[in-house]
């Protein structure tokens, strides 16, 4: 039985309904904003609704509670959406996606919570339209049939597979479909962090692909090396090389956890989080071509350290 989360209450029929859909629910908010903490608000808000649908003396059942949550879910993002462009028109620096960390036993291709695109994906997905990115990602995340998401938008099947056609060929145009086994994308961050933390300029230069692109998320608040992204090997290797000699000896950590998609590697000052970084591999799985690294505090505030 899922467990009831902080803000519900007590399980009914009503409630395990909404919970067994929750997880599912969750992902496809995250994936079409980016921010776990308006993820969160949302789903109270579907909640909310759904709760209220089952209120009234003589309500009807649902006959299917997944597409009518769904369809709830995706309509309260949107609108939701148009807020946090408004947000991002005056937001300091690069804008990155907030961090997901997903739990380690919950990373295999089964669990849903754990189905959330790479960080380069959801970067890329910031430049489709609020519908394109919704038919985007239920179509190709989640494998909702084109019918199914036109009822669910409230739009024809024509309308949908136009939608669909134009965000695929939008996000293969930027970020074209390679992905490396897990593993070979952890030992890559790893030596990474590890390089750049360490003021390895050699290892550095090694693991960067030569175009090389760096993202920093400080949002005006965190320590962000550029507001404007870093291009080049050298450019990028040397930022890190002066970070790392910025750092007393020994006072940072690094641990290393799923980020939604990716391997990530989470890097602490005793139990405050300063950044998250997350890598984008090359083709060859090899070297790295962007590097993107939240630092805003707004974005880390719900990350703790984890055991090691």
């Amino acid at each position: 039985m899922t467990p009831t989360p902080p803000g519900y209450p007590a399980e009914d029929t009503v409630t395990e309904q909404f919970l067994g859909h929750r997880e599912l629910l969750f992902s496809v908010v995250y994936n079409m904003l980016g921010s776990v903490t308006d993820t969160e608000d949302t789903l109270q808000e579907v909640w909310l609704a759904w709760a209220a649908r089952h209120r009234g003396p003589g309500a009807e059942p649902v006959d299917n509670s997944r597409a009518y949550l769904t369809r709830v879910a995706v309509n309260q993002a949107l609108a939701r959406r148009a807020h946090l462009s408004r947000r991002r028109e005056t937001y300091v620096g690069s804008w990155l996606p907030e961090p997901l960390l997903v739990a380690r036993d919950d990373a295999s291709d089964g669990a849903e919570r754990a189905e959330a695109l790479s960080m380069a994906v959801l970067v890329v997905l910031e430049t489709l339209s609020p519908l394109e990115r919704a038919v985007f990602v239920l179509h190709e995340v989640f494998g909702f049939a084109h019918p199914e998401i036109a009822r669910i938008l409230d739009r024809s099947p024509t309308a949908v597979r136009q939608l669909a056609t134009r965000a695929r060929r939008h996000v293969q145009a930027r970020r074209p479909r390679h992905r490396p086994p897990r593993d070979q994308h952890a030992r890559v961050t790893e030596r990474f962090a590890e390089a750049a933390l360490g003021g390895d300029l050699r290892a550095l230069l090694e693991v960067l692909a030569p175009d090389v692109t760096l993202w920093t998320d400080g949002g005006g608040k965190g320590p962000a090396v550029s507001l404007r992204p870093v291009h080049g090997r050298d450019r990028v290797a040397a930022v890190f090389t002066a970070v790392a000699r910025a750092l007393p000896p020994g006072s940072v950590d690094i641990r290393y956890r799923p980020v939604a998609g990716d391997p990530g590697a989470l890097v602490f000052s005793g139990e405050s989080p300063l950044a998250v970084v997350v890598v984008d591999l090359a083709p060859d799985g090899e070297h790295i071509a962007g590097v993107f690294s939240v630092t805003n505090p707004d974005k880390l505030a719900g990350i703790h350290a984890p055991r090691p």
